[in-house]
């Protein structure tokens, strides 16, 4: 059977897609003939796990009717929004109301909707479009849009920091220089990089958003106020084009899709109209469980007492690691930062090929993830053509053991594709 133009834009391979297919695979081999470093599961934390676990089980005893037994409304559980409320009104000083809350499964949904509402043609007949400023950026954001060619990358500007780090900024010029944008959207701090914006660019992305009258989206999954995996330069501001996402996945539970946005209602409410036409409402059990976590404070002691602390001896470890396996005569750089969940590298040579790398080193049983399904094809520039093929994430979720296993796997395999002074790989 025929499929729609949107149909094929939403069943093309894209670099998500890719993702799910290699957790399959890789749990299908198994942890011992397997090092996978490819997905963004979060640590698995005893503390972090038994405190959710205890959760859930509380629920299930106390609501399990109430919650499983029956629908609710589509903004979400008023036990769940009013914790939100509270939460956010006492850790930012905010005075958000319920209509400033949508309750969704996953925020990769709530970026569906928000891409879906304010993105395409309009009224005129003109296309606006979902413009991710900041590349790279979440490998799931490319498949956010129905229409083709309905996203714009922008490049990043490159640092180089020593003889192993590089950092991204921010391009605000050439942000500035767009039209037709129908809405932007970046995560902060970022997958993959782990850069984050600062109080200026902020500043200058709500200036351009206000211009185009068009919603600045920013997904805080790694950052503030939980799972705070990776620091941010910034805090989450209420402004009338901004909406802000936040998601449980990276602070313990990622396959029950329960996420949040908070923003003004006017455009809050569509997304409430759209949840509704769509899924009807996200999960009401585990809604529950996470409206406990926000009043009782359990999310506030994991990420201070478990989760950022996991990071930061995960960062120093992989850094050690990748020093000390990672060919001396190989022009590598890591993307600098203090810690977060994954390592950013760039391989600054000719020869390399991030999607051959990823293909020899999944025939090798190593997982990771090509760099260029995190920057917005098609790949013509200059600077796409050499840097976003050049680069590649490793997740630091896995335990220290395979973590350790799959980067000197890895680091050997990078050495045996050195030219020799021949010119011979």
């Amino acid at each position: 059977m025929q499929l729609s133009m949107r149909g094929r834009e939403m069943t093309r391979l894209s670099g998500i897609r890719s993702i799910m297919e290699d957790i399959a695979t890789a749990d299908a081999a198994g942890p011992r003939t397997t090092a996978n470093l490819s997905p963004g599961n979060p640590c698995h934390i005893p503390e972090v796990v038994a405190t959710w676990e205890q959760l859930v089980r509380e629920t299930l005893d106390e609501q399990f009717c109430e919650t499983s037994t029956r629908y609710g409304p589509s903004r979400g559980t008023p036990a769940l929004v009013e914790a939100v409320v509270a939460y956010f009104n006492a850790a930012y000083g905010w005075s958000i109301r319920p209509e400033n809350v949508l309750v969704g499964p996953g925020s990769q949904l709530l970026s569906f909707i928000a891409t879906t509402l304010f993105t395409g043609q309009d009224e005129y007949g003109d296309i606006r479009r979902l413009v991710l400023p900041r590349t790279p950026d979440y490998a799931g954001y490319q498949g956010l849009s129905l229409d083709h060619a309905g996203i714009v990358g922008v490049e990043p500007k490159v640092s180089l920091e020593g003889e192993r780090f590089f950092r991204y900024r921010l391009d605000i010029d050439a942000v500035q220089r767009l039209d037709g944008i129908g809405m932007m959207l970046l995560s902060n701090p970022s997958n993959p990089s782990g850069s984050t914006i600062d109080t200026t660019e902020l500043t200058e992305l709500i200036a351009v958003a206000k211009r185009h009258d068009a919603p600045l989206v920013i997904d805080h999954a790694y950052g503030e106020p939980f799972p705070r995996i990776a620091p941010s330069d910034i805090k989450p501001v209420l402004h009338s084009h901004v909406i802000n996402l936040f998601t449980l996945s990276k602070a313990g539970l990622p396959a029950e899709r329960i996420a949040f946005a908070i923003g003004p209602a006017h455009l809050i409410d569509p997304m409430v109209s759209f949840v509704a036409n769509s899924v009807l409402h996200a999960p009401q059990l585990l809604q529950a469980t996470v409206a406990r976590a926000l009043a009782k404070g359990d999310i506030d002691t994991l990420t201070a007492q478990h989760i950022t602390p996991c990071y930061t001896a995960k960062r120093a470890l992989a850094e050690r690691l990748l020093a000390e396996s990672l060919p001396a005569a190989v022009n590598w750089r890591l993307h600098s930062g203090e810690r977060g969940m994954f390592c950013w590298l760039l391989v600054d040579h000719h020869w390399f090929d991030d999607l051959e790398f990823y293909g020899t080193l999944k025939r090798n049983g190593v997982f990771i993830v090509p760099g260029r399904h995190f920057f917005t094809p098609p790949l013509t520039t200059p600077f796409l053509r050499a840097h976003a093929t050049r680069c590649f994430r490793l997740s630091l979720s896995p335990n220290e053991d395979e973590l350790a296993d799959g980067i000197r796997r890895l680091s050997a395999i990078l050495g045996g594709l050195v030219p020799d002074s021949s010119g011979r790989g």
